[in-house]
């Protein structure tokens, strides 16, 4: 008996399905909290001068809803970011919320502004072994921090990055990095930022900026043949109220691809929405998936990488990462991500 096509799959386009589709996404993001204290310009979301949309996407997530989500995927341990369009400090309840992820040992990593870090954070994340802290700085002098983020605190910012790097110690965990997102006001900044940073963070991330007007990275160069976008496959972005987005770009909720609290995650994940655009991916069908149409950032894991003064190189047409070679034991299986294992051999691994 043959089985029957659904009404979007097209018989005349050649397709195979042969990606392979995990039960369970093992990269969620979570946006406990949709508030920030900045206002920073290149955001796609806080940036914005719409007032009505960004009031429409506010919200805070429930507490026992998240609790029984996580129940669901813990046997299977994503790697799960507790913040999509939020800052994760201003989390209510943070304590609770870290402890209800780590007690199920899931890997936690967050993105931070770090303004409002405090000591006693600090050993929160430590105490609980948070596995990864990025902190998004963007500069290297306050006269671009402000043009960038729209505040001069650069040094509130640096203060936070190294109490975080002195409560941590010789701890393992959690691993920490700083980033920059580089545009037209501060490009001129990215190569002393990272010799700033070199060797004092365990990685160092250089991205390049979203332009939401247009769909895509605009200066985005070599990308090759266009291909399926990893994140399809891989990661699953959950706004407050439990509804699934297609790409964590989706800042203003264009896409709805189900609510994993009223349907469950499972049937969000493989369910119509999503497989519909993987279909369409898959089949070269750009324009039949608006949000994916003019976006590029497939190719963002698409890396080479080099080793150079005791770092990992690794680099994309979206993103550089210097990873610190002496620290790559905090960067596992866990929490690579759409990341691939590194190359380089652990036992060339200096130890500590």
């Amino acid at each position: 008996m043959t089985k029957k096509l659904k009404n979007w799959v097209n018989p005349e386009i050649p397709w195979k399905n042969k990606k392979n589709v995990p039960k369970i996404p093992p990269r969620i993001l979570i946006d406990y909290a949709t508030r920030c204290n900045l206002r920073c310009p290149m955001c796609v979301v806080w940036g914005s001068e719409d007032e009505r949309k960004i009031d429409d996407v506010k919200g805070i997530m429930d507490v026992n809803k998240a609790r029984d989500l996580l129940d669901i995927v813990m046997k299977t341990k994503p790697m799960i970011q507790p913040n999509l369009w939020g800052e994760p400090l201003l989390i209510p309840e943070l304590e609770k919320v870290i402890f209800d992820l780590k007690s199920r040992n899931i890997p936690v990593v967050l993105n931070t502004n770090g303004l409002t870090l405090t000591s006693k954070i600090c050993q929160l994340f430590i105490s609980q072994k948070v596995d990864s802290i990025m902190f998004s700085v963007d500069a290297t002098t306050a006269e671009t921090l402000k043009k960038v983020r729209g505040i001069d605190k650069l040094e509130k910012i640096k203060k936070a990055v190294n109490l975080l790097l002195k409560e941590r110690g010789d701890t393992i965990l959690p691993r920490i990095g700083v980033s920059f997102t580089v545009q037209d006001t501060n490009k001129h900044e990215k190569d002393d930022f990272v010799k700033e940073w070199l060797g004092k963070v365990d990685v160092i991330r250089i991205g390049l900026m979203f332009d939401d007007s247009i769909g895509n990275y605009p200066e985005m160069v070599d990308m090759g043949k266009r291909k399926p976008c990893p994140a399809l496959y891989s990661t699953l972005p959950i706004h407050n109220d439990g509804t699934a987005r297609i790409c964590c770009l989706d800042g203003f909720r264009k896409t709805n691809m189900g609510n994993v609290y009223k349907e469950g995650l499972d049937k969000v994940w493989n369910g119509e929405e999503f497989n519909k655009a993987r279909y369409y991916h898959e089949t070269g069908q750009w324009d039949k998936v608006p949000f994916c149409e003019n976006c590029n950032g497939w190719a963002e894991f698409d890396y080479q990488e080099e080793v150079k003064d005791n770092h990992l190189i690794r680099f994309s047409p979206q993103y550089i990462y210097y990873n610190k070679i002496d620290k790559l034991e905090t960067w596992t299986k866990e929490t690579l991500g759409d990341h691939k294992e590194p190359k380089i051999k652990k036992n060339n691994i200096k130890k500590r």
